[in-house]
């Protein structure tokens, strides 16, 4: 598999970003001329209510060749949807069993795209209500094919586990490796193609608030995923009378909607609302140098903030290959009872607290409170070994 990355980024988090595929499409001084450049449509794409305190407030400014209402009516898919919005017992089924998937099989024909491959495995609250969130995961053997799609439900944060994903945005294109990540925020328009073929990963969704960097309180200003290494895309846009089609998720059902022209038709765009990608191999480890553990918190790469100070409705943590150097402890990942559910996939490698009985492109998950931890030999092991970093 390929490495290369063509594109081009802008660097940071939380920024407010320009860009512009045509010098002088930006307007300047004002967001809505009477005429803008190449006489463009100046259209607002808003992440957050326009009152929120500016700290928080999330909006961009996109100044495109058609406005992107000019669609047909939205109709029901009619493909099948393996994707749930609410979580409850006519939806799913609960159960605070200890679960473990084996690698999700990739489906054996050539024409399932990114939206058709997507299958939720589980989640809690309701789409409807903005509170809660999803995990799905995708299988995929074929590039989408004048397709866009977006959530109005939440963001998503992407996780390819085989094959890069080469996903076009409003904003511009990001190539996204396994080991790297993507978040694409609600309401924004992608297209997935697969320059590997057929790929599979990860995918967790958020109804409600966004992403953030994790406080780091006394760790300082430096440490865990650094806001210079993530990578925000630059303009690009095409300009064709195609029918396309657009795919909308919206109160965990899927609607679709044709219209005669590409939505990736963004001159110029700026604001602090855009998709990104981070590479995990950037993550900046901290962990105990003398005895016992720091909990796994300390792993966060991304956290959305729950109105409970403290209590995320998500973390994104990882477990990325550092040294240990605890001495007398029992290093794999302890026995623990936990008052949030934990869903865990694998990207490459082995897992340290189940070697060998938890592979790549599966998952585990451990309900709320259900006693989890290493197998019988981990254990065995870890109680024996020479305690060497």
């Amino acid at each position: 598999m390929s490495t290369s990355d063509q594109y081009i980024y802008q660097s940071g988090f939380g920024n407010h970003f320009s860009s512009e595929a045509l010098p002088g499409a930006l307007p300047v001084g004002q967001n809505t001329p009477q005429v803008c450049p190449y006489g463009l449509y100046a259209e607002q794409l808003s992440g957050t209510a326009f009152t929120v305190a500016r700290s928080s407030n999330q909006r961009t400014w996109f100044y495109r060749i058609r406005p992107s209402v000019m669609h047909r009516p939205f109709e029901p898919y009619n493909k099948e949807s393996h994707m749930v919005g609410t979580f409850d017992t006519r939806t799913t089924e609960p159960t605070p069993t200890q679960i473990r998937w084996l690698p999700f099989d990739i489906p054996n024909t050539e024409h399932v795209d990114f939206i058709d491959g997507l299958h939720t495995i589980g989640g809690a609250g309701d789409a409807a209500l903005k509170s809660g969130l999803a995990v799905h995961i995708y299988a995929a053997t074929a590039s989408m094919n004048k397709r866009a799609f977006s959530s109005s439900d939440g963001d998503f944060l992407i996780v390819p586990q085989q094959g890069r994903l080469d996903i076009t945005t409003e904003f511009g294109s990001l190539i996204v490796a396994p080991n790297e990540i993507a978040v694409i925020q609600r309401g924004m328009r992608f297209s997935v193609a697969l320059p590997d073929g057929p790929s599979r990963g990860y995918m967790l969704e958020i109804f409600e608030n966004h992403f953030e960097l994790p406080d780091l309180g006394p760790i300082g200003a430096n440490g865990l995923a650094n806001p210079r290494d993530f990578k925000t895309p630059t303009a690009k846009y095409e300009h064709t009378n195609d029918e396309w089609h657009i795919v909308n998720k919206y109160q965990g059902e899927l609607f679709v909607a044709a219209q005669d022209h590409s939505p990736y038709d963004v001159v110029a765009w700026h604001g602090n609302y855009a998709p990104y990608k981070y590479d995990l191999a950037n993550f900046a480890v901290i962990n105990s140098v003398s005895f016992d553990h720091v909990d796994p918190s300390i792993f966060t790469v991304l956290t959305c903030k729950s109105a409970h100070p403290g209590t995320a409705v998500a973390d994104f943590v990882i477990f990325p290959p550092r040294f240990e150097v605890q001495q007398h402890t029992f290093r794999p990942p302890y026995f623990h009872r936990n008052c949030m559910s934990e869903f865990m996939g694998l990207i490459r490698g082995e897992y340290e607290a189940k070697q060998g009985g938890f592979l790549p492109g599966g998952a585990s998950l451990h309900s709320m409170m259900t006693p989890h931890g290493p197998d019988s030999q981990t254990v065995e092991r870890a109680t024996k070994r020479d305690l060497l970093p």
